[in-house]
């Protein structure tokens, strides 16, 4: 049975590969998880836009404090040495190029990292871009978390996008339920597969064409990445 990652996974996966120290915003949706799950020992400087920096795990119930939450409006605890700031700093810290590593969802990805993410173009929908463009600007690499296809099953990640784009060329990496795949100039490198999926079924359900690499692994929550 071919196997898919939850959210949660996914989010576990994108945290595990963070790198020490880095400054990482977390974008709405699927990448607000990260805080939940980064690895014990780990130091990250986690940002949302609206201005906190030093984001830790969601509280316990009963412990909710609604002044502090998380770009996605989600109660959030702060780690000691946090820092609350105002957005137009929280702007300026990302136009500035501070933020190493930007954690966004999306609805579609091109094979070249063309970004859409912020509108559907559907029928009455009022769209509004926020901060997606300056951290897909701003930002040194831009990760990508969403699953693989929609509710209806085509495919999110396409030869190029039929949504609004939010930033061409932009995306470093996506992480969805089915891989991790690295977008490079040569293309889309799938660099881990979940259980059970070879390329031929991961390329059926992708709208752009994968190259496997060399050294592919398991794609799996990190926790049980060795067994």
């Amino acid at each position: 049975m071919n196997a898919r990652l939850s959210r949660q996974d996914i989010a576990r996966a994108a945290a595990h590969d963070i790198p020490e120290g880095a400054c990482v915003n977390l974008g709405i949706g699927l990448p607000t998880l990260i805080a939940d799950y980064v690895p014990a020992g780990r130091e990250l400087m986690l940002q949302s836009e609206q201005g906190l920096l030093g984001l830790g795990p969601a509280p316990a119930p009963g412990e909710e404090d609604y002044d502090v939450i998380n770009a996605g409006k989600f109660p959030v605890t702060l780690l000691p040495g946090a820092s609350v700031f105002s957005h137009s700093d929280s702007f300026m810290m990302i136009r500035g190029g501070h933020i190493q590593i930007a954690c966004l969802g999306a609805f579609q990805v091109a094979s070249n990292g063309d970004l859409a993410n912020w509108t559907v173009d559907a029928p009455g929908q009022i769209p509004g871009v926020g901060g997606a463009m300056d951290l897909a600007a701003g930002a040194e690499k831009v990760w990508v978390l969403m699953e693989h296809c929609t509710k209806e099953g085509a495919p999110r990640i396409l030869e190029q996008c039929t949504y609004p784009l939010t930033a061409p060329a932009c995306v470093d990496r996506i992480y969805t339920d089915l891989a991790v795949i690295d977008v490079v100039e040569s293309g889309l490198i799938v660099r881990r597969v979940a259980d059970g999926w070879t390329l031929e079924a991961l390329q059926a359900v992708t709208g752009a064409p994968l190259t496997l690499a060399p050294d592919c692994s398991a794609y799996r929550n990190p926790a049980t990445q060795g067994e």
